[in-house]
């Protein structure tokens, strides 16, 4: 039997991981009562009874505003929602002095468990993952999240007389029912018809990918194409998602002969497929399909996330071999040194990454329902409960935005591939060691990549930390520009040029040490798809006239883009 929602196994077991680093941290602390040659259990204590004395105090400041709120007067709250914190945004948690009072109280009891698990004597990992958790449980015990103390929803339920409650509690059966929780109306888009829109056809396609090429917009191209490899854990529409925020649009637009591979969403038929086959008949074969089409000696490649892990893996393994026909690489968002993997470490050990080998290991599908829910939780306080205050306490329909539609269009993976990269990966951190790992029956070196390469990163990336990425400058042997943008690891990437909103990083130094980088860079208004356009010009070559035609005799044109891979639901 699943669980609600789709919670994976390694969300469980970090969650009674981190509850047993609290007890067991706490209980040595408290044994010890600071009489210790161990000073940092001492310098713990010492931060204890100072955190405790400093909640007594606001929670004393606490109940004198309260008080003189009561009696008609004038004072100024103990605590205010963090700037950004749209959940206290109602009149009424201004103006209740009650509703008031009970904001007031989460947020310091809230602010109380989050400095207390910072006060902790633990090691760091231990204590990331206790941070996150803490974070979720946080979270979830808003006021806000409660039909009795949501004036929002109270208000609206009269008005309605009580409809709105027997719409939510609807709601909540539906989603029980297909174990998960709607985060938008996954009937207001119809690929291809709605999203991911950009003319074109398929050109190849094998049992892991389709390869889908672009029809020219413009009378004159590069002659080099441009070959892009989105994550293999969602459906590569993010980049074409409408018109006007387009990256496939976009380069298009700009002289591009754009290609895309089209993950398959992997059935059980797939279950077999390893890493090594995403190398060698995904990213590989791209490579010589589009190069084949094209007439050219050399292509330019674009991988973001996964998809650039992916690829990068595959350039090293092509210098290996000696073959040359990749101009230059661009990765967005990109992870090669998983030392610091951010908040999706917290679901990694050896004992989670033992439990999914045995289990699918050798055979089977990691279904996407169980990653689709982990990612959430990376930003629940957006993309979690919102969603159960407003499907479920007001009763009021999905919302319908396209980023929603593509972030709840799950894929699948095959498990070899999926526990093979899990360990190789997040766990080991294997990619950045020359020669450690082997694909394909040839070991890799990423310092063989010596490849022009233009770097993303993005400042508030919860899945591809900048600092993380940062250190593939330090890995790639060729001349690299690192550009970090300003939001997060969709957002910052799907920033379109025409719109010219928030800002980048840019700086020729190559410090080792990422502040230090960031320290003496240059932040420059707009999006980062202009300056990554004009850092690729001089690798498309000369300008030729745009071919009418898509495919060649060889790979004549199929289906109409986007293709039917890209349409298949994860089961």
């Amino acid at each position: 039997m699943n669980r609600p929602f789709n919670m994976p196994d390694e969300f469980v077991d970090a969650f009674v991981k981190a509850g047993a680093s609290f007890w067991r941290s706490l209980a040595s602390t408290s044994a010890t009562g600071g009489h210790t040659e161990a000073g940092s259990v001492m310098d713990s204590t010492g931060r204890l009874v100072e955190l405790q004395a400093d909640h007594l105090r606001r929670l004393y400041a606490l109940a004198e505003h309260a008080l003189k709120t009561s009696a008609g007067a004038q004072a100024e709250p103990a605590v205010e929602p963090a700037r950004g914190d749209r959940r206290f945004n109602g009149t009424e948690w201004r103006d209740n002095s009650h509703y008031s009072l009970l904001k007031q109280c989460y947020l310091l009891n809230a602010r109380y468990c989050v400095d207390f698990v910072e006060a902790l004597d633990l090691e760091e990992k231990e204590k990331h993952r206790l941070r996150f958790f803490t974070r979720q449980l946080v979270e979830a015990m808003s006021p806000t999240n409660f039909v009795a103390t949501n004036p929002d929803a109270i208000k609206i339920a009269t008005e309605t007389e009580g409809q709105s409650l027997k719409a939510g509690l609807d709601n909540l059966v539906a989603d029980l029912g297909k174990g998960n929780l709607t985060i938008t109306d996954e009937g207001a888009f119809e690929v291809g018809k709605d999203v991911a829109t950009s003319r074109g056809a398929v050109v190849f396609e094998n049992e892991l990918f389709q390869l889908i090429q672009y029809e020219p917009t413009t009378q004159q191209v590069a002659a080099r194409p441009l070959l892009i490899v989105p994550p293999c854990i969602n459906k590569f529409y993010i980049l074409d998602l409408q018109p006007a925020n387009s990256f496939v649009r976009f380069a298009i637009e700009r002289g591009q002969t754009v290609f895309m591979v089209s993950w398959r969403n992997p059935d059980a038929s797939c279950g077999h497929l390893g890493w090594d086959d995403y190398i060698e008949h995904g990213a590989i074969r791209a490579i010589e399909v589009a190069r084949s089409i094209s007439g050219v000696d050399k292509i330019n490649v674009v991988g973001w996330c996964v998809g650039g892990t992916i690829l990068s893996s595959a350039l090293a393994l092509l210098r290996s071999r000696g073959d040359e026909s990749v101009a230059s690489v661009t990765l967005l968002t990109t992870m090669l040194d998983f030392r610091e993997p951010g908040d999706l470490g917290v679901f990694v050990d050896e004992q989670s990454v033992c439990l999914r080998e045995q289990t699918i290991g050798r055979g089977g599908i990691y279904r996407g329902a169980e990653l689709g829910f982990v990612f959430q939780t990376l930003r629940s306080k957006e993309l979690i409960w919102p969603n159960v205050v407003n499907h479920y306490l007001k009763g009021k329909p999905p919302e319908r935005f396209d980023l929603l539609f593509w972030n709840a269009d799950v894929t699948n993976l095959p498990g070899p591939m999926y526990c093979w990269y899990i360990r190789n990966m997040y766990l080991e951190n294997n990619l950045r060691e020359p020669n450690r790992l082997t694909m394909c029956d040839t070991p890799i070196d990423l310092g063989r990549v010596d490849l022009p390469a233009y770097v993303l990163a993005t400042m508030e990336d919860h899945i591809v930390p900048w600092r993380s990425a940062y250190r593939t400058t330090g890995l790639f042997s060729g001349d690299i520009r690192f550009v970090l943008g300003a939001s997060g690891h969709i957002a910052g990437v799907i920033n379109p040029a025409s719109k010219n909103k928030r800002s980048y990083w840019v700086s020729a130094s190559r410090d080792e040490d990422p502040a230090a980088w960031l320290a003496g860079a240059e932040e420059k208004p707009g999006s980062w798809w202009n300056d990554w356009i004009a850092w690729l010009e001089p690798w498309t070559e000369d300008k030729l006239a745009a071919r009418t035609q898509l495919g060649s005799n060889l790979y004549p044109p199929g289906e109409a883009a986007p293709g039917r891979y890209v349409k298949e639901k994860a089961r």
